[in-house]
């Protein structure tokens, strides 16, 4: 009777595992923003404020839109990036002024949710989703540097207040080690999520995860022709098709673009466009006017100048760049950009590596002289 048991066992294992073996179905983007166009507001709104950080080093910001209408902004900070103190914080704006910023997830509490060593946090990731939930997804290290990295996931169903214990994304069965998160993922009509990530470990690429509405990896795909590229930034043009444009850890110095005809299971082969890029991470976004919003650093070396550039073309053409920071020396990195349900548009970034800038402005402001 025992010799049974082991090939019982796997019969059973195998049957229940079964519906996760199968090819996941046809995924589509939910394109809210094309979908309802967004209020108009006042021309030529813009404002600009700096969040308060109570530590000594601020980067990675990232934005969601919660259900009341405030935005909520994430980043990590600490005494340095890498430093064992670091957390990451959240703080929500109601239209006319910043909340008080408050650490959301630590080293510590990471480490103890998810029962491995924890020696670093860094990039967040934050989305909402249709019935109110505000997610977060960060990168935690547990040896190594960056290449160690993996992705962690938490939950809050009450604005950022609380938040649901942190669990870990399995996104590779080598070691589940060097997958990293930079820029938000796009929400697909089964309620699940495409993942931008990108992996460094022994090589750069681009990556595309595919995620259930339970968060559970379905999918990986590399971006072909993306090799020494970082933190791919996405737009879903509508359910099928996307653009991704790419950080570019060199030679070229310019940013490549992918795209996909099917939601992300498939991409054709990055090309470099005619952007300059100093190996540092953009932002895009597709306005609910149907145009691209591109943020970047537009020359091939320093982060001391940051830009804001339209596409009326899906990326084949880009406007002039807009420039929103220029100060030799200095450091305006890492942006993140959000179009709220009143049709203004939040760019977020690292301003200095001391704290996160925002800058909230009308889509008529981008049309506006220098």
């Amino acid at each position: 009777m025992k010799q049974w048991l082991a090939p019982l066992a796997l019969a059973v294992a195998l049957a229940a595992a079964w519906p996760r073996l199968q090819p996941p179905t046809a995924a589509r983007f939910t394109t809210p923003a094309a979908a309802a166009p967004a209020a108009q507001v006042p021309s030529p709104a813009f404002s600009e404020r700096l969040l308060a950080n109570p530590q000594p080093s601020a980067h990675a910001a990232t934005l969601a839109e919660l259900p009341d209408g405030r935005i909520a902004a994430a980043w990590f900070a600490g005494s340095a990036e890498g430093a064992r103190d670091v957390a990451i914080f959240l703080a929500t704006f109601d239209g006319r002024q910043w909340s008080e910023t408050r650490p959301i997830v630590t080293r510590a509490q990471a480490q103890r949710d998810t029962a491995r060593l924890v020696r670093k946090l860094g990039n967040p990731v934050l989305a909402s989703d249709d019935r109110g939930r505000l997610h977060l997804w960060f990168v935690s290290v547990g040896y190594g540097g960056w290449a160690g990295s993996a992705i962690n996931h938490v939950a809050s169903t009450d604005g950022g207040r609380n938040w649901s214990e942190a669990s870990r994304l399995i996104t590779s069965p080598f070691w589940n080690l060097s997958t990293l998160v930079r820029t938000p993922p796009m929400p697909l009509a089964d309620g699940g999520w495409g993942l931008p990530a990108y992996h460094e470990f022994a090589a750069k690429r681009a990556e595309w995860l595919r995620l259930d509405a339970q968060g559970r990896v379905l999918d990986k795909a590399r971006l072909p022709g993306a090799a020494r590229t970082l933190q791919p930034a996405v737009a879903a043009l509508d359910g099928g098709r996307a653009v991704a444009m790419m950080r570019d850890a060199g030679p070229a110095n310019r940013i490549p673009l992918a795209t996909t005809q099917d939601a992300g299971a498939t991409w054709q082969a990055a090309r470099a466009t005619a952007l300059a890029n100093p190996n540092a991470s953009v932002a895009l976004l597709h306005l609910a006017d149907g145009r691209l919003l591109l943020a970047w650093n537009p020359q091939t070396a320093n982060r001391d100048k940051l830009a804001l550039s339209l596409s009326r073309d899906a990326g084949a053409t880009w406007s002039a760049p807009k420039i929103v920071e220029d100060s030799p020396g200095g450091e305006f990195s890492y942006p993140a950009l959000l179009q709220g349900r009143d049709g203004t548009i939040h760019l977020a970034y690292t301003w200095q590596r001391k704290t996160i800038k925002h800058l909230a402005f009308s889509p008529a402001w981008l049309e506006a002289g220098p």
